[in-house]
This record gives structure tokens, sequence and C-alpha cells, in this order.
């Protein structure tokens, strides 16, 4: 039977977006600079899905109007408990402005990230998932389940949440039921949930599963982690939007958007490692903007409100674009033992790529730890910021997850500069800034051991390692100020003179992107002259 104390709320926000705010959501998440240094990364070919609960009780309101999205009829598929139809309106529901106002940042007209998208299912959410509660000798078991077979939709957006009636957190034994659920589908048919984390208390299924992304809203006042069950960090990640069900449908636009690009060759030649769900995953994870009070620790690799930043597709576009890159070598060693840099010679090209590989280490009874090395010359700076993030499936119908963990070293000393190490987390993230040039070991390191999962697991890696670049020059009667456009996220400020305290200001005018460069000119007279690159 349907259990009757469970129900599945979609947070309703008063109002729809204006146009100004659209744009200024699309210019804080990086798709503007998408837009102006690349042709057509707008979804096309990517199916998603949109379940959406019922907007209302007492009424069948679940779609997504396609007028209020300037979409076609033809692009959707209405679903639910009565049966499927191509058309609005229909007898299934109604229009829903929930629905619509999710929609108008996935894939709408005019403020969306991924405008082309091939086709939107549309399902009720609760006939999309399922829930029973089945009683036998005293004895409650809480299962969920999600559609029988493979729904060919790659990204689906979901802007809503697992509450008890009253609004409390579910049980965790009914929590590990939703996150089982997702993640067994996920793994089975690499399909990529992103989910919004709730607007208040800690992070709510499904935005609490393994191998989907959990969404959080920019300014932190979302819902927040660590989880119930077993402390993992989530959100993921965070985007604007005033509440989870509209920072969510960035990122699952952002999702599409990339696996666009994988899948079309932006990558390199091996498009399905760069549109597999791992790689999307940790592409995102590593392109987001750190707030100024963000902060994790080996042992949680996340921030608990923030994840591990805010949305910035454009440079997790320009990480796919530096294209995939191996280990340089794959070295084992006793379980639990030290692991030093090796001293190999050979060197990753790039200082931002991604790679898509298998780690295997040893079960019982030959127990061995496999670490697989990837090497930076990282130069031509005087200081850089490194960022690199790990992800990984937990593998169908199992509870536990293999160990993976991040390590940095620095070559020249085999001292240890950051790592990530969480027990429970199936990502890991290091962000080290004011990382002095030299060479770096990278190392991606499994357990072995009688209690893994498994010997082999498949995992993505992004990375990222970059210096602040500024230059000023005189141009004609102006001064010219430049730096690159990669990695996004910069905002040029000024000073008049440097006497504590130092009053920066960042009103000045809107760079202009020429040539791959931020540039702004300003009048020899002004009263300017200091300068600065700050991150928000």
């Amino acid at each position: 039977m349907k259990n009757p104390s469970k129900q599945i709320f979609a947070f309703i926000f008063v109002g729809l977006f204006c146009v100004t705010v659209h744009a200024q959501n699309l210019n804080a998440i990086g798709v503007t600079l998408l837009r102006a240094v690349t042709t057509n990364l707008n979804g096309a070919g990517i199916r998603v899905a949109q379940p959406e609960a019922i907007e209302a009780l007492g009424t069948t309101n679940f779609e997504v109007n396609p007028g209020v999205v300037g979409q076609p009829v033809n692009l959707f598929t209405y679903i639910s408990s009565g049966g499927s139809t191509n058309n609005f309106p229909n007898a299934l529901g109604g229009g829903s402005g929930h629905a619509g106002g999710v929609a108008g940042n996935f894939y709408g007209m005019s403020g969306g990230v991924a405008t082309n998208v091939a086709h939107v299912d549309n399902y009720d959410a609760d006939y999309f998932v399922q829930e029973t509660i089945l009683v036998v000798a005293g004895m409650t078991n809480y299962t969920v389940t999600l559609p029988a077979t493979n729904i060919n939709d790659p990204v689906v957006n979901q802007s809503f949440v697992f509450l008890n009636q009253d609004y409390s957190h579910v049980s965790t034994n009914e929590e590990d039921a939703v996150n089982s659920a997702y993640d067994d589908y996920a793994a089975q048919y690499h399909t990529l949930f992103v989910s919004g984390a709730g607007n208040g208390g800690p992070v709510n299924p499904p935005a609490s599963c393994y191998n989907g992304l959990g969404v959080g809203v920019s300014d932190g006042s979302s819902s927040y982690g660590p989880t119930l069950d077993n402390g993992r960090c989530k959100p993921d990640i965070i985007a604007p939007g005033g509440e989870t069900s509209y920072s969510t449908p960035y990122v699952s636009g952002a999702a599409a958007v990339l696996m666009q690009a994988g899948l079309r060759g932006d990558g390199g030649g091996d498009m399905n490692s760069a549109a597999d769900i791992r790689t999307v995953k940790a592409l995102l994870l590593n392109g987001a903007l750190k707030p100024s009070d963000w902060a994790n620790s080996s042992s949680s690799p996340l921030d608990f409100r923030y994840g591990a930043g805010m949305l910035n597709v454009f440079n997790s576009y320009e990480q796919l674009a530096g294209g995939k890159h191996g280990f340089i070598i794959s070295t084992t060693g006793s379980t639990g033992g030290a692991h030093p840099p090796t001293g190999a010679a050979g060197t990753v090209g790039v200082l931002s790529g991604w790679d898509f590989n298998t780690n295997t280490s040893g079960k019982f009874p030959s127990q061995f730890d496999a670490v697989n090395h990837y090497y930076f010359n990282v130069t031509n700076g005087a200081a850089f910021t490194a960022t690199m993030t790990l992800a990984w499936n937990r593998q169908q119908n199992q509870t536990a997850i293999n160990d993976l963990n991040l390590f940095l070293y620095n070559c020249a000393n085999s001292n240890l500069v950051a790592c990530s190490t969480s027990l429970v987390d199936n990502v890991e993230h290091i962000f080290a800034p004011k990382l002095p040039q030299g060479r770096y070991d990278l190392q991606v390191w499994k357990a072995g051991g009688p209690g893994i999962v498994g010997a082999a697991e498949p995992y993505a890696l992004a990375w990222e390692f970059f210096p602040e670049s500024l230059s000023v020059a005189k141009s004609g009667g102006n001064i010219s100020i430049s730096w690159p456009v990669y990695p996004d996220g910069f905002v040029l400020q000024t000073a008049t003179n440097l006497v504590p305290p130092v009053a920066w200001s960042a009103n000045i005018p809107a760079p202009v992107v020429t040539n791959n460069q931020n540039v702004v000119l300003l009048g020899a007279t002004n009263p300017a002259q200091f300068f600065r690159l700050q991150r928000p």
C-alpha cells in the first residue's frame, strides 16, 4: 500500500525571476562567458527528465506549460499513473507554476542553461518514484522503487525532497532506502540525478544519495550537511536561485551542457568517458568558485553549506577541454603503508584537464593498496592555486563504497602538501591556494584488504593549477588592465592608495572579452593606482 505518512514535497517560490535576475544568475554561473567563447553549447542532443511533485493537494498539477518556457509542445512527454501524452493541455494533469519556474532555469529559452535539449520527460514525481510500507510479523519494511527500465534521460532534475507529513526529516532507514534506489539506478543506467537539498535542516533525500549531485543555494541558507546516516558531505555544489527548487535546475542544465560537449568531442576522442556521470560530477565540482568563508578538512572534503562551491560551468568546460590525460605510473604497497612520490620522469602535459580511469587494489589473500600517480610541473608563476576532485560511484546493490583518497606531494622533498581522505564520501576534493611552483605528485589511492567492496574501481579525476595573472599597460591615452578569462570568477578591484585600512572598490567598467582576455580600459587620469583580482 502507499505509505500514508510520507510525502514528496516541492518547495514553492512565489513569483518567477525577472529577465534581469536571470541574466545576473547566468553571469554568476559562467553561462554568459561560455556562450561568448564557444559555439552552440546549449544541451543539444541530450534528453532530460523533470519529475515534479503535485503543486497543491487536491490537484494534479505537475506539468510544464511549454509556452511559459518558450519551448514547443513536441519537446515534452508528460507521464503519470494515468499514462503518457505529448499534448498540452491534457487529461493527465495541469500546468504547474513550480514546474515552469524550474524549467525556466533548466532549459527555458529566456533564462535557461540548456536551451536546446533534445527532449523533456515531465513526470508526476509520485509516479516516477514510489514508496511502499509493508508490516509483516511486527517488522516494518520501507521500500522505494524507480522506473523498472532505463528512461534514457542521462540528466534528471529533481526539485523536490522526501519529508514526513509534519515536514520533519525522514528516518535514517527511510533515507537509506531512497538513497539506495537512486544509487542503484544511477550505477546501472548511467543517470545523473541532480536534486535540491531542501530549504532548512539537514540535507534531505534524494539529494543525500551517493551517486547524484545535491544542490544548495548560493547564500548558504539551504539544507546542510553532514548527512544523518554516516556524516557525508552534502550538498555537493551551490547555485543562485532563492530556494533549492530553482538553484538545482541551473546545475542540471550545466550537466547537460557538459555532456553535450563531451559527446561532440570537446574533451578529446574518448567521448563516452568525457560524458560519463562521474566525469561530469568531478568537472562541475572542480570548476566551482569558493565563497570567502568556504572550509573543508582532510576527512570532510566539501563544505557542509556550500559543497565544492558556486557552480561555474565555464571553468568546468575549460577543464573538460583540457583533455583526458592518464596517470604516469601505478604502484602498489602494503595495506596502510607509506606511498611517497616514486621519482618517475613522466609529466602530465596540461595543468587543467581530466581523466577517467580505474584503480585496482588487492583483496584477500593478496592484500595491497594501489596508487595511480599524476606528475605535474607547475612553473611560470610565483604562486598557484590548485584544485582537484575525485569522484566514483557506490556500486550497484552495495551498501558500502570502496575507499579512495587524494594526496598531493611535493616531489622535491616528498612532503605531503594536502590530502582528502574521507572514509564515507565517494568524492574527494583538494583546494590548495598559494602553492609554490615546483613538481607535484597527485595520487589517486585505493585501499586494499578484505573489507573492500571490489578490487577494481572506475573513477573520474579533474584538476586545475593556475596563477593569478594581472597585466597593466598603456593603451593610447588610457590604461589597459587585462587578465585571462580562464579561470572565471575573478573581480577586478582598485584602490587609490595602500594606507590601511585599504578601501578596495569594484566600481569600474565591466571587462570586455578579447582574445580570451578580460580587458578593462581606464582613463590615464583615473584616481585608481593599485589593482588586484579578487574572488568572492
